[in-house]
């Protein structure tokens, strides 16, 4: 190491104030080996300095920078420090894109706190460029204002956020448009399936109209004395539409189901209120069959939807006596704590245990191969399962191959037990044959239906007269009141068949027995047909309901003349 000079020796020994030969000859080595450790420190502060990663200043909030390292002048955009130097005597226009307003903002900051640390900005390059940096500020005492700064580049990392966050934009941007796209496809499907039920239901009512009319005249020829290969055909008439019916009404059934259209309308029922109508209903069939329908109904109370159950119990008593081939079915009922377990047993073929769940699927029948086997759709149990999930009711289904099968649903069960109302009373058996000699007026709208009930009702022994509205009916009536009306619900010009019975009562003062029928099967129809307290049949109207019904109600009146 080269010997200090004479010049600074003197200044070291007046610093340290040694002033004698003496002491500057005793501490000399000591002070040559501090000076040379200053130096060293130097050196090392300023390689640090010169080659650090992040840019380094000094500079004074007033007067621009008076030091930059080398990495501070590259992220600026300049060759040199120096050159950085020259270019940033003004912060606030050549630094800071904020300008004054951001420097005024720092010094602010540093007269409180006297440190910045954290401070994300924007500084300004050389070509007018900006770049974002992150920047710590330390403003060091008592030297007026003079501040150290320590600068790190991350203007790569916030471009990727700013794309991150354009991505994002763009992205629910995109989910917007999507969510739009898909409500407006939605709103499209709404709409398509509410033209759809509109247009079925009005196809429906159309088609019941002629098939009610078929039905009916199909009926009259079952019951006549036909040579036996008219008859045979008259019996195959009779099954092709007895599929025609049970097909469209599994269709509008499946169809109101699946838009959530029925709305359950629960009310407390005595069980032979349900149950003896259907076994009116379902004796002839069973016969037809060569079968005997057999029936077990306690005097026990439910809290059910009528409407609703009896298309449970309709569907079990149908494929019953479909498929079995002979013996007999049973309808019971027994008590399960407190519900009502409701049951309808066969002798038929029965059901693999490995089957008994797909019977409940759509468009499936079991042990169906050919065509010509087919029987419905198998839409009947895809139905009653929707219907039992709905009311929250439960089905079981036990079945042993070759012996049968017991299909039951479980009802709660009603505390009280209500009269007989007109509807249980129409399912019980009648004694005699009320229907000869009884004068009956048809109100329909529909010629053929008009022709079909009239043909049926004069082959059961009545006086069937037939209108169309309220003058037509006066004026076939002949100033003689009917003993009966069956009546169409919907009439022509918005008129209904509850109006002109209720005018024909007006009329004759009398309280005239009244049987609604309707081939609308809505709600809303439903809802105003309850409220009549008459009974109702849907169409196409089954021969044998109609009988029960007006052997029913004529039972009780006594014939025009009195006997």
């Amino acid at each position: 190491m080269p010997k200090p000079s004479d010049e600074q020796q003197r200044a070291l020994t007046q610093l340290l104030g040694f002033g004698s030969h003496s002491a500057r000859k005793s501490h000399y080595p000591e002070l040559l080996a501090r000076l040379e450790e200053l130096e060293a420190e130097r050196n090392r502060y300023k390689w640090l300095f010169e080659h650090a990663v992040h840019g380094i200043f000094q500079a004074s909030l007033q007067e621009g920078i008076r030091a930059a390292n080398p990495a501070l002048a590259r992220m600026l955009g300049y060759e040199t420090p120096e050159e950085a130097l020259w270019a940033l005597t003004d912060l606030s226009h050549h630094l800071f894109i904020g300008g004054e307003d951001e420097l005024r903002q720092i010094r602010y900051t540093l007269s409180q706190q006297h440190g910045l640390f954290g401070y994300e900005t924007r500084l300004r390059r050389r070509d007018g460029s900006a770049i974002y940096v992150l920047m710590n500020l330390l403003l060091k005492p008592d030297e007026d204002g003079l501040v150290e700064g320590f600068v790190a580049d991350i203007t790569e990392r916030k471009l990727a956020q700013l794309r991150l966050l354009q991505l994002n934009e763009q992205l629910e941007q995109r989910v917007a448009e999507r969510t739009c796209e898909l409500r407006d496809a939605r709103d499209a499907a709404e709409a398509a399936n509410l033209s759809k039920d509109k247009y079925l239901a009005a196809a429906s009512h159309d088609l019941l109209q002629p098939l009610n009319a078929a039905r009916l005249l199909i009926s009259t020829l079952r019951e006549r004395k036909l040579p036996g290969e008219e008859l045979n055909l008259v019996e195959r008439a009779h099954q092709a539409l007895e599929g025609a019916e049970d097909l469209l009404t599994d269709l509008l059934d499946i169809s109101k189901l699946d838009q959530s259209a029925i709305k359950p309308d629960i009310d407390t029922y005595r069980l032979d209120e349900v149950l003896l109508p259907l076994v009116s209903e379902f004796q002839p069939v069973a016969a037809a069959a060569g079968l005997q329908l057999v029936h077990f109904i306690p005097a026990y109370a439910i809290q059910s939807d009528f409407r609703l159950l009896t298309r449970i119990l309709r569907n079990f008593l149908s494929n019953a006596c479909r498929y079995t081939e002979r013996g007999r079915v049973l309808l019971g009922a027994r008590k399960r704590g407190t519900a009502l377990r409701i049951e309808v047993w066969d002798t038929g073929r029965g059901i693999p245990a490995e089957q008994i769940q797909s019977v409940f699927l759509e468009f499936n029948q079991l042990n169906v191969e050919r065509a010509a086997e087919r029987r419905g759709v198998g839409l009947g149990l895809a139905i009653v399962d929707r219907i039992a999930k709905m009311l929250d009711y439960r089905i079981q289904v036990r079945s042993q191959p070759g012996r049968g099968s017991v299909f039951s649903i479980e009802v709660p069960l009603a505390e009280a037990l209500p009269a007989r109302t007109s509807e249980v009373l129409a399912g019980l058996p009648q004694l005699g044959n009320p229907l000869p000699g009884r004068r009956l007026l048809v109100l329909d709208n529909e010629l053929s239906i008009l022709h079909s009930m009239a043909a049926l009702l004069t082959q059961w022994g009545c006086e069937a007269l037939t209108a169309t509205d309220e003058a037509s009916a006066l004026e076939v009536l002949q100033g003689r009141a009917p003993e009966l009306i069956l009546a169409d619900y919907h009439l022509d010009l918005g008129v209904t068949g509850w109006e002109v019975v209720q005018a024909l009562r007006l009329h004759f003062n009398a309280a005239i027995p009244l049987v609604m029928i309707t081939a609308d099967r809505s709600d809303e129809c439903r809802k105003q047909l309850q409220g009549l307290g008459v009974p109702v049949l849907n169409k196409p109207v089954k021969a044998g309901k109609m009988r029960s019904v007006l052997s029913h109600l004529l039972g009780e009146r006594p014939t025009a003349d009195g006997a």
